[in-house]
């Protein structure tokens, strides 16, 4: 153990000062490496020794970031790798179940750090039908001991109760409970997120009907953005298994929602078809000029169209006119300085030294 050891560890532990933005990161970068040492040596190194060593990476890493200023999230990118790769060599291992379940706990209530999730299903391999059995004893004794949740306020939940709750649906998962899942995961179905984890939840345990249902409940539920997030990933679920719906679904959720994304969407799914949709996408986009502008330059890649609209539609957005000017330049130079000219005077107008870099040019 000790070469991997010596190589790997010294990588992610340190005595340096890591409230300071950049030495965060730059301590980061080097977990990283760390990371992938050990995932190289996965194929060459006994499974004994390649669990003893991530495991105490893992410890490691976790009292690094527990000081650390993460605000760039690559300490914890490398954490995350690192709680992705230990559950496998878990198994390979072959920890004893009851050693691996009171760790799990242990990790998750009386950890150094409370923002990592761990999952369940991921370590049900290790963990066997036995472990898994005592891992809901601990839960379910855990549970006894909590006061009653407050009844006025359901967004107020305990660190406790937020993990036990997430332990309850990823257990309806490795389950395979429908009723379960729809519990644990839609809960009291007032937020369109909540639905749509219901559909990934389904879609995970292979219930593509279900999993097709419950994503369109999502993407019906308001036309707010977590529906239209939800719209995506049904269109998604669709994409793999009822290609056949996709462009009529895509044509459904840009009548919804217009803007230059849904219509790029249905260009994309469209195909062959395209011209079929094209008059309808257009004349709607007009509207706003803004996604009429970008819809053409970005998707329909026609700068000298997206010239045009422009103008006739009368945009008043400067981030869509710098990006226009930018690749009109090239077409037509002389006829983008009335525009430039324009931006610059915009720039200088305001206060604040990132415009006045930006109307200095670079």
């Amino acid at each position: 153990m000790d070469r991997l050891a010596d190589s790997v560890l010294p990588l992610i532990r340190t005595r340096a000062d890591l409230h300071r933005w950049s030495a965060a990161n730059a301590h980061g970068r080097q977990m990283h490496d760390a990371v992938d040492l050990l995932e190289a040596a996965i194929p060459t190194t006994g499974p004994a020794e390649m669990y003893a060593v991530t495991h105490k990476a893992l410890a490691s890493a976790i009292t690094v970031i527990a000081r650390a200023d993460d605000s760039s999230g690559i300490i914890g990118d490398a954490c995350r790798r690192l709680l992705d790769l230990h559950p496998g060599v878990a198994a390979a291992a072959h920890v004893p179940p009851g050693r691996l379940a009171e760790w799990m706990i242990k990790f998750q209530f009386d950890g150094e750090v409370d923002y990592f999730a761990i999952d369940p299903v991921a370590y049900a391999p290790a963990l066997g039908t036995a472990g898994i059995a005592a891992y809901r004893e601990r839960l379910t004794a855990i549970e006894a001991r909590l006061p009653p949740a407050p009844v006025a306020d359901r967004w107020v939940s305990s660190h406790d109760q937020v993990i036990l709750d997430w332990n309850a649906r990823r257990l309806a998962v490795y389950d395979h409970d429908i009723d379960g899942i729809i519990a644990t995961h839609a809960r009291d179905r007032r937020v369109a997120a909540w639905l749509e984890d219901t559909a990934k939840a389904f879609d995970e345990i292979g219930d593509i009907d279900l999993a097709v249902e419950w994503a369109k409940q999502a993407a019906d539920f308001d036309r707010g953005h977590q529906a239209l997030k939800a719209a995506g990933y049904w269109c998604e679920l669709l994409a793999r298994h009822q290609p056949t719906d996709v462009v009529p679904t895509r044509l459904e959720l840009f009548r919804r929602w217009p803007s230059s994304s849904t219509a790029a969407d249905l260009h994309h799914d469209s195909g062959l078809t395209w011209p079929d949709y094209q008059d309808e996408v257009l004349a709607t986009l007009a509207t706003s000029p803004r996604d009429a502008v970008l819809f053409a330059l970005l998707t329909l890649d026609d700068v000298r169209r997206a010239w045009d609209l422009a103008h006739s539609l009368g945009l008043e957005s400067d981030d869509v006119w710098e990006r226009l000017v930018a690749d009109y330049q090239v077409l037509d130079p002389v006829a983008t300085l009335p525009i430039l000219a324009r931006l610059v005077d915009q720039d200088l107008t305001r206060t604040g030294a990132q415009h006045y870099r930006s109307a200095a040019g670079p």
